[in-house]
């Protein structure tokens, strides 16, 4: 009898455990920042959100085209905004094209933590897979303690698509990339944005891929729009 109780305590706690390894709820995981975003004049403040990554959040869209206001920082910055009338926002861009999440751990201190972020978003899996998983995942991992070492809130984003890879194929080198980072989103309980699943779900409907690209691997801004919806989810 003792013995049965006490296994059932432990499935117990072990399922306690897991749940609360879990990715930050969108509805949850920003409740300061809310706060914030509500105060006016002249006891609010300004709001840094910075976007680091590679060529899609920086805005590239047919290269060598930047079209920064239809990337989905500046959409979530409009969209936001529309909720939050009252706030100062601040979008920062960190983002280099053609970048690795090796080459953006090198410089988060320096260009990410100096802005004083109250939320950074990470976008590199798209160009990560030149770098493999282990790689990559010690890359993030960097930037994720020296975020949280600050108190910092993350949210990471899976990689939107690239045309030449087939994105109902979900053992691609993109799809384990991808759910590396929600596995790395889960451990930190930090949000996650799962934008190959947005897109991979459009395809599903019925969408042609081209239709959300600009190019074979940018996003075109019906594309960005997809992403800046779900990050939006964090902020009502």
């Amino acid at each position: 009898m003792k013995t049965s109780r006490w296994t059932g305590l432990m499935v117990c706690f072990l399922g306690l455990s897991i749940q609360a390894l879990s990715q930050a709820s969108s509805s949850s995981y920003l409740p300061e920042i809310k706060q914030e975003l509500v105060k006016e004049w002249p006891k609010n403040r300004t709001i840094n959100l910075v976007f680091h990554g590679h060529s899609v959040p920086a805005g590239y869209f047919k290269t060598p085209l930047v079209n920064t206001l239809g990337a989905y920082p500046y959409q979530v910055l409009k969209a936001i905004k529309e909720q939050y009338p009252l706030a100062v926002i601040n979008i920062i861009n960190t983002s280099i094209g053609g970048e690795n999440a090796e080459k953006g751990a090198t410089r988060f201190e320096q260009d990410v933590l100096s802005h004083r972020p109250d939320v950074i978003f990470i976008d590199y899996v798209l160009n990560d897979r030149g770098l493999g998983l282990e790689r990559a995942k010690t890359a993030w991992e960097k930037m994720i303690q020296m975020a949280q070492s600050k108190g910092i809130k993350v949210i990471l984003l899976s990689a939107s698509p690239d045309q030449r890879v087939d994105i109902l194929d979900t053992n691609s080198v993109l799809d384990q990339h991808g759910q590396q980072v929600h596995e790395l989103a889960r451990l930190h309980q930090l949000g996650f944005v799962d934008s190959y699943g947005l897109f991979r779900t459009q395809v599903k409907a019925g969408t042609p891929i081209g239709e959300l690209m600009s190019q074979v691997n940018h996003p075109n801004e019906k594309g960005h729009a997809l992403i800046a919806a779900e990050i939006v989810k964090y902020f009502k």
